[in-house]
């Protein structure tokens, strides 16, 4: 499986962004519903961090706790394509964010990472 992430920018405080991962190349009988897909961060001089997954087989979402509430993670089944709609973002939210992929429930980039989308958060 690949991933190609896209969405980020430069948002000032309070704004919001949505940020997208699509999946190609689904290949050995599965299906885009066969993996976990989730998202990571890391900024500047920190450890990443998980931020939320979208469980597989339709199981539900999981968010960190900085993300609860305000960031919401989708998936478009035709599109196999994952979203991460984010609101009220601050500057701690300024980081790369990579999607991952797991051919199991949960997001822990097993199998696949994307090369990363930058989020800048800046007035």
């Amino acid at each position: 499986v690949q991933l190609v992430e896209s969405g980020g920018g430069l948002v000032q405080p309070g704004g919001s962004l949505r940020l997208s991962c699509t999946a190609s190349e689904i290949t050995d009988g599965l299906t885009f519903d066969d993996y976990a897909i989730g998202w990571f961060r890391q900024a500047p001089g920190k450890e990443r961090e998980g931020v939320a997954c979208s469980r597989s087989g339709n199981r539900g979402a999981f968010y960190a706790d900085f993300a609860r509430g305000r960031f919401s993670i989708s998936r478009d089944h035709a599109k196999n394509t994952v979203f991460l709609q984010m609101d009220s973002l601050n500057f701690e939210d300024t980081a790369a964010y990579y999607c991952t992929a797991d051919n199991h429930l949960q997001c822990t980039g097993s199998d696949a990472w994307g090369a990363g989308t930058l989020v800048t958060v800046s007035s």
